[in-house]
């Protein structure tokens, strides 16, 4: 497949938004698409209304456009195949997904003075997935890391596979094959993988 890889910007915010409406997530239910906006730069600890798709739509467009998002889309003849959630680990340390399944990462900072780049998830399109998307959006996220000075990618994928939808932050394998290695594993069945840029 011949991949473009754009990073999100708000200009893409329709492309990203048709993309999680029209793409099979979480076992096929609609209700449970999560459009990606609680892995961001919002803090959450300021009550926030994740009750519903519709509300995390609305939400994922208003963080599209402040930045609050981060990431890349991967296209496939002028079609979103492809989404990878990638952001400044400092900034996302009160989001609600950080604050609910990965706080004892806090306490393993390798560096507190490193600026690391985390890699949250991956999202393919059903007739995209072992086609390479993963990969070449993984490619783009450490090519822009180095260029704009971070020190390290951190990455956090599970030690083992349950399903597609539910290891939506990547294969181990896949971050091991860019030189990626395991800084710890974590009780709660996560692995932290570190590549150093610097």
């Amino acid at each position: 497949m011949k991949i473009e890889i754009r990073k999100l910007t708000p200009a893409l915010t329709d492309d990203y938004l048709t993309f999680f409406d029209m793409t099979p997530h979480w076992d096929n239910i609609d209700e449970q698409k999560c459009y990606c906006v609680c892995w961001c730069s919002a803090d959450h600890r300021i009550e926030t209304d994740f009750s519903s798709a519709e509300k995390r739509r609305d939400l994922a467009a208003q963080y599209i456009q402040k930045g609050v998002i981060q990431g890349y889309l991967a296209y496939y003849e002028g079609q979103v195949v492809g989404w990878c959630n990638a952001n400044t680990k400092l900034d996302c340390l009160n989001c609600i997904s950080w604050l609910r399944f990965m706080q004892s990462v806090n306490t393993v900072e390798a560096d507190p003075n490193n600026k690391v780049k985390s890699v949250f998830c991956f999202m393919i399109a059903p007739v995209a997935q072992r086609k390479g998307v993963a990969t070449r959006l993984l490619e783009r996220v450490i090519k822009d890391a180095t260029n704009d000075g971070f020190d390290l990618i951190e990455t956090y994928p599970k030690n083992g596979f349950v399903s597609i939808s539910r290891d939506f932050m990547g294969p181990a394998a896949m971050y091991k094959k860019f030189g990626f290695t395991v800084y710890l594993e974590l009780d709660n069945g996560i692995s932290i993988m570190h590549k150093r840029l610097k």
